[in-house]
């Protein structure tokens, strides 16, 4: 009897920055290389390709993940968000903005998952999530400030070798603030 043949490729639709792409991957091929090398979205970067620095971070569902370890499979049929996918045209989100204004990046290489890690932290904080520096993590209490130990703590799986740490954390805590307000006056135009 003749072994049952098995395909090692898969054809698929991702849903990547509002835009539909199909293309057809093997089943061992990363999201950061489907996107990189297949898709010419370079600006989500290949770091350790192993995990470890986040300078691949992508939003997957509105949630952060590296993408060096997320097979590509995996993400179909999930809205993924690159770097390119962050601004509303040449409007620059907040958080970019604010790494902009503060000088949150040095050669500039891991600034596209830190600023896409960044967003999911300030969502993550602001729906009440806690990290390993929250005092207080019951469900019931309300979110701690975004303090500088919770920033460095929530970005602490982003590693910046040109040692921008401090920029870094005032950028998210500026991109925190404006988000804030911008949910504060959606809510107000909500209730008017």
């Amino acid at each position: 009897m003749a072994p049952a043949s098995s395909s090692t490729t898969s054809t698929l639709t991702l849903h990547i920055n509002g835009e539909k792409h199909h293309l057809s991957v093997d089943h061992r091929t990363t999201l950061l290389d489907a996107l990189r090398e297949r898709l010419g979205l370079t600006g989500t970067k290949k770091g350790c390709d192993q995990g470890q620095c986040g300078a691949c971070t992508v939003l997957v569902d509105r949630r952060r993940v590296v993408s060096c370890l997320h097979l590509a499979v995996a993400a179909e049929g999930r809205e993924i968000t690159t770097i390119e996918g962050i601004a509303d045209g040449d409007d620059l989100h907040p958080v970019q903005q604010a790494f902009l204004d503060l000088d949150g990046y040095q050669c500039g290489y891991c600034t596209p998952g830190q600023i896409c890690s960044a967003i999911a932290v300030i969502e993550e904080h602001a729906a009440g999530w806690p990290s390993a520096a929250t005092e207080d993590v019951r469900p019931e209490s309300v979110p701690p400030p975004l303090t500088p130990d919770e920033i460095r703590e929530r970005m602490s799986g982003n590693l910046c070798r040109c040692g921008a740490y401090v920029s870094i954390v005032q950028a998210v805590a500026r991109g925190a603030r404006a988000h804030g307000e911008a949910r504060t006056a959606t809510a107000e135009e909500a209730a008017a």
